[in-house]
Parts: C-alpha cells; sequence; structure tokens
C-alpha cells in the first residue's frame, strides 16, 4: 500500500463524514463492521474486477496490465478462488478463509506465476487470497481476478457472482468492473445488469468498461484480426444495449499485450530464426496450429520451442512478429516487445483505465460509501437513522458529479427526449473521453489554459442558450443546465490554477 495517502476530495470527505456517524448510529451491530470496512476503503486505491467467462482471458490480461506474469492462467485450485492483487511493502500471499482467522500462505514463483500452497485448506474453504507485491503499476489500482461466469461449475460461477453482483445485504467489493468477452451474449448482459443493480445515482455505465478479449483470434489470426475487432468493438459502442451497461468497449489482444510485456531474450532470437527461413516455408508452418508446431523447418527450431512461442503468441502474434522483424521495423526484443504492446490494444486500454476509472476514483469511491449507508438504513428499520437519510439525500443531489452521471446515465439509456446531433457532445463534456477539461471540451492535448478556456466559455454559452430557449424540450433544458454548471466549474478551476 502507499504511504502517502490520497487526497480526500470536498464530496469524498463529506462521504467520510456521513460514514463516520453511521457508525456511530449502528455501534456494536453488524453494520458497523462493513461501514468501517467502506470508510478504510475511500483512502485506498480504485478496486477494479477483471471479470467474464471461462476462457475469457481475465489472468492474461491482469498479467498484462501488471506487465508481469503473476496471475496463474491455467485452471488450478486457485483460479477457482477470488483474488486481489495490490501493492505491497513486501511479497506476501494472504489466504482469508470463509470460516476462521485469515492466514498468510507459502508461495513460490519459477519464472512465472505465482504458485499458492493451501496446505490443508481446500479451494472452497477459501473466501479470497489477497496478493500484496510491490508494483508501481498497482499503486493507483487494485486489480481484481474473479473465477469465470457461466462456468460448468455452478459454486466457481456462483463466487464471482457473489463477489460482483450486490444485493440488499452488502456492498460489492469492487469499485469498477472490466468486463471481458469475445462476443455480446445475453450471459454477458445478463451480470453487467446485475453489476449495476444500485441505487445511488441510479445505475450507471460510468464503472464498467467492456473488453473485447482475445482480438487477435476473431480473424482467424489473421494479420487484419485487430481491425476487424476494432469494428465489431465500434458497433457494440453504439449499440444501446452495451451503451447504458458500459463507459466504452475496447478490442485486447490480452495474450500478445502480456507477452510484450514480459517478452524473453532466447524468444526474440527464436522468432528471429524463423524470420531469416524461406518465405515459402514460412508460410506453410503459418497454415494451422498443427503445421507451426510439428511442421517440417530448415530452422534449428524443435517441435517444443515451437509450442513454446505458440503459447505465448499465438498464430497471430508469431505472423506479427516475424513480419515486424522481416520488415526490419525492429531489430531487437525491446522493440518487439514495444511494438506487440502497441498493436495489442493494451495501450488504449490503460488510457481508458486513467481517463474513466482513477480520475473518477473519487465519484465511485463515494458512491459505494453511499450504497454502505442506505444498505444500513435499509436493514434496520427499528433504528432511528432519518439523519442519515437526510444526508445521504442532500450529498445526492448536491454533489454536481452525480448529476453528471445521472445525466449521463440518461443519455446511455436513450431515455431523454435530446437531438441525437447533441448527444455525442454532450457525452464528451461529461467526460466519456476523459475527465480532464481538455478531453471534456475536445480541446488537442497540450493546449494552453487560453485556448482552453476560449473553448470552456465557447461551450458554457452554447448550453445557456439551450438552457434558456423556449424552443428546448424539457429533456434538454433540463440536461444543459447540468452541463452550465460542468463548464462553469472547468473555468472556475481554470482562474485558480
Amino acid at each position: 500500500m502507499s504511504d502517502t495517502p490520497i487526497p480526500r476530495s470536498p464530496l469524498l470527505e463529506a462521504v467520510a463524514q456521513l460514514l463516520d456517524d453511521a457508525i456511530v448510529t449502528f455501534a456494536q451491530l453488524p453494520e458497523e463492521h462493513e461501514l468501517r470496512a467502506v470508510l478504510d476503503r475511500l483512502d485506498e486505491p480504485l478496486r477494479v474486477a477483471i471479470a467474464g467467462k471461462v476462457k475469457a482471458g481475465k489472468s492474461t490480461l491482469l498479467n498484462a496490465l501488471v506487465g508481469e506474469e503473476l496471475a496463474p492462467t491455467d485452471e488450478g485450485e486457485c483460479t477457482r478462488i477470488v483474488t486481489w492483487y495490490r501493492n505491497g511493502h513486501t511479497y506476501r500471499v494472504l489466504a482469508e478463509p470463509s470460516r476462521g482467522v485469515p492466514r498468510q500462505v507459502p508461495f513460490h514463483r519459477d519464472d512465472g506465476a505465482i504458485e499458492v500452497d493451501l496446505g490443508e485448506m481446500r479451494s472452497d474453504e477459501v473466501e479470497r487470497l489477497v496478493i500484496d507485491w510491490p508494483s508501481r503499476s498497482l499503486e493507483r489500482i487494485t486489480l481484481i481476478d474473479t473465477p469465470g461466469i457461466a462456468s460448468m461449475s455452478e459454486e466457481v460461477s456462483a463466487r464471482s457472482h457473489a463477489f460482483l453482483t450486490p444485493d440488499e445485504d452488502r456492498v460489492t467489493d469492487a469499485d469498477a468492473v472490466l468486463y471481458l468477452m469475445k462476443h455480446l451474449h445475453s450471459t454477458d448482459v445478463d451480470f453487467l445488469e446485475a453489476f449495476h443493480d444500485e441505487e445511488v445515482s441510479q445505475a450507471t455505465p460510468v464503472n464498467a468498461i467492456g473488453i473485447l478479449s482475445r482480438a487477435d483470434e476473431v480473424g482467424a489470426g489473421r494479420l487484419d484480426s485487430m481491425e476487424s475487432a476494432q469494428r465489431i468493438a465500434a458497433r457494440y459502442r453504439s449499440d444501446r444495449k452495451v451503451r447504458r451497461l458500459a463507459q466504452t468497449v475496447l478490442p485486447v489482444a490480452g495474450l500478445i499485450a502480456e507477452t510484450g510485456s514480459t517478452l524473453r531474450e532466447a524468444e526474440f532470437r527464436a522468432l528471429g530464426e524463423l524470420a531469416r527461413a524461406p518465405a515459402a516455408e514460412t508460410e506453410q508452418l503459418l497454415l494451422s496450429v498443427d503445421r507451426f508446431t510439428t511442421g517440417p523447418t530448415s530452422t534449428l527450431l524443435t517441435p517444443p520451442d515451437r509450442e513454446v512461442l505458440l503459447a505465448r503468441l499465438g498464430l497471430f502474434g508469431v505472423r506479427l512478429s516475424l513480419q515486424l522483424i522481416s520488415d526490419g521495423e525492429v531489430t531487437t526484443s525491446s522493440q518487439l516487445a514495444s511494438a506487440l504492446v502497441e498493436r495489442s490494444g493494451l495501450r488504449q486500454l490503460q488510457a481508458a483505465l486513467l481517463s474513466q476509472f482513477t480520475e473518477r476514483r473519487d465519484v465511485l469511491k463515494a458512491r459505494a460509501g453511499l450504497l454502505a449507508a442506505e444498505s444500513a438504513i435499509k436493514a434496520r428499520p427499528d433504528i432511528e437513522s432519518g439523519s442519515l437519510a437526510e444526508a445521504i439525500e442532500r450529498i445526492t443531489a448536491g454533489a454536481h458529479e452525480f448529476n453528471e452521471l445521472r445525466l449521463l446515465n440518461t443519455l446511455r439509456a436513450g431515455a431523454s427526449e435530446v437531438k441525437e446531433s447533441d448527444v455525442a457532445d454532450m457525452e464528451r463534456l461529461l467526460g466519456t473521453s476523459g475527465t480532464g477539461a481538455r478531453d471534456r471540451l475536445g480541446v488537442a492535448p497540450g493546449s494552453d489554459d487560453a485556448i482552453v478556456a476560449s473553448a470552456a466559455a465557447e461551450a458554457l454559452s452554447k448550453w445557456q442558450r439551450k438552457a434558456e430557449s423556449p424552443m428546448s424540450n424539457p429533456d434538454t433544458a433540463a440536461a444543459a443546465r447540468v452541463l452550465v454548471r460542468t463548464c462553469e466549474g472547468i473555468l472556475t478551476d481554470l482562474s485558480s490554477s
């Protein structure tokens, strides 16, 4: 964990005070423990869960985001357990059983994923694993690997659902979710709807990003596979059903991203040897998985050598690497590693994580705090909590951040009579392309403050006219008033900086 606490925004400070008051109200009741846990959570890094069906590539994506092979990608015992990866001062694995006291357990790592020894405990007896690992990638985000949704084992699926989908008695431990899917299935929609089944600020897509995972397989491993995946993701982004559930949908080739982040010199040399082989021979090898691993070759690479390359890169990754090497675009392992990561879609995902999740950290944390207080009030109708309910209503109604989320949700759900031509501008100003002033205003990165202020003033004037115009319908006028406040906030921040 970080030694330096993250400063609280006024919104987060108000929610912290609410939770302090709620802890006093529900003292010595079971709700007190939950409220204290959520209060402590306000100052932690954002918790982002990675969810999806079995074999969607969750652990592979986690490894790519961390930049190390930490999470096991096979179907071992520990992949059936919700596992937290957080920044720590030292290397430690803590097992928290369903019953009993958490205990530190042994683990080892030999040039690969962490292997945890649960000892006499079975996986179904462990509520969660917490892996502390010193990593700059985990300083701002704690990543949570979850078992597969729609697994053949109902017990395994139930673990992810129980962890991620809130109910009346519990607030989900995740602030946000990356949901991986190969294509949009009814199971995916059902899960995302359940994840959003919360009341504060209404359900909102702001804390979910859809990932078209294993994007390199969309085009059967062809070199244009990522372009095909981009087109499919763009269709999902414009799908109304998806828009109301996820902030965006991005294609990511997780295996390429992971291998690019952890490429070994020996692998680069092996790829270089293949790239120097006769083109006709290489083309034959790349026709299928079987041919690549067992087909004849003039190189010194044995079938096991080629199996390793295939496991690390897949056919698409091998094809891409050979093309980059043959064309002279890369000449070193570090250059190839960088090129693989760039083409995998990982950079776009990291940018989205920064702009959509970490920059909205306080709003997402505050939302969790309000949900916890609401849950406690509902669970104890016999306890006098009128002042807490009033505080929740006051914070929810008065925080502009929540007004923005409500409007965004209304736009995404298509529940507002706003002109289609205005929706894109409204959503951008609400932060769907990033919450920084330049992102919201559509101003080029690096533009000086004078240009930003001019754009903000122009946007302010535009939405003021729509808010006051008798020609605007009630939905447009109400939306415009929210955007006026957003523009005023941008100008205020600029003048005080």
